[in-house]
């Protein structure tokens, strides 16, 4: 089968590698144009294209699809299947409908719910105890396509967005991998999406605020949620920035104001709307990744002082 791939980060690039492993013909790589990052704001290929340049694949990186621009190229690599996996641009009609079979995409959420940019990261935050990644047939909308197959996983209760992120790509390529067979064997069923949908919107600066007005359980999630990238934050009594990498839920309860440190030992235990939270592992303004302990040590925060 002649496969077309298109994706653009770390999470494609584990499906992508999957689908070269198996050995399925993959005519070509679409990827997005390399970026600049750094101080130095050197142009970076994605990590998609580092791959398939490694295994000496066909790379193409359009500026954009709109208006045909792709559409000669397409052609001329005459794909039976389109494989989209978190690629960053929406299909026009003339890429959806190309292919022998179809488009299909692999979503990390079980559809309908979270559709959007951040399945993952909303999933967490909303204390989900499970998540997926669902094989859709593409169509013109976001996320709204029939689904082809699920596969399925547990978020575990200290898991955060890097763990997630790490189980989910393994379960989407399972399924890309399922779905080709599928198609291979003419047994491809399509189900429409039912039930209520939901949206996972990007993340924001706003949303990485937290200000421990939320009870315990709500700010580690959003703590986990948001960790290794882009990192909950909040403000030191001096309206300083800290970071908030790894917490859990404080056993440490006081009579104090919300944000109020109450309790000082290996973390940091803050008071929330309900409940505490320890804070484990921080990034305090201008320094690095550091223990709770470390800080604590270094007189940088004491009883008493209002967080957020």
């Amino acid at each position: 089968m002649r496969i077309l791939f298109m994706g653009t980060p770390d999470f494609a690039r584990i499906h992508l590698q999957a689908i070269y492993e198996s050995g399925e013909q993959i005519v070509g790589v679409v990827t997005t144009p390399d970026k600049p990052k750094g101080r130095g704001m050197v142009l970076t290929p994605s990590d998609v294209k580092k791959y398939a340049l490694e295994k000496g694949l066909k790379v193409y990186q359009p500026a954009t699809l709109k208006n045909g621009a792709f559409e000669q190229t397409l052609k001329e690599l005459d794909p039976e299947l389109i494989i989209v996996v978190a690629y960053g641009k929406l299909l026009p009609e003339y890429v959806l409908e190309y292919p022998k079979y179809c488009c299909i995409n692999a979503h990390a959420s079980i559809l309908p719910k979270y559709r959007g940019a951040a399945p993952m990261q909303r999933a967490i935050i909303d204390g989900e105890e499970k998540t997926g990644v669902s094989i859709m047939r593409m169509d013109a909308g976001l996320d709204t396509g029939d689904v082809i197959t699920v596969k399925e996983i547990t978020i575990e209760k200290n898991d955060n967005f890097e763990n997630v992120h790490d189980k989910l790509a393994v379960a989407g390529s399972e399924g890309i991998l399922e779905a080709i067979k599928l198609f291979k064997d003419n047994k491809a069923t399509y189900t429409k999406q039912d039930g209520n949908f939901t949206y996972a919107e990007k993340i924001t600066k706003e949303d990485c605020y937290i200000g421990f007005d939320k009870a315990s359980l709500a700010i580690h999630n959003k703590i986990r949620g948001l960790s290794p990238i882009p990192l909950a934050f909040t403000k030191t009594s001096d309206g300083k920035l800290l970071k908030l990498v790894k917490a859990h839920i404080s056993d440490k309860d006081a009579d104090a104001k919300v944000g109020e440190v109450i309790a000082l030992d290996s973390s940091i235990h803050v008071k929330c709307a309900e409940g505490a939270i320890a804070l484990d592992i921080i990034v305090p303004e201008g320094k690095g990744k550091m223990n709770a302990k470390d800080y604590i040590n270094g007189r940088k925060i004491s009883l008493g002082d209002i967080l957020g």
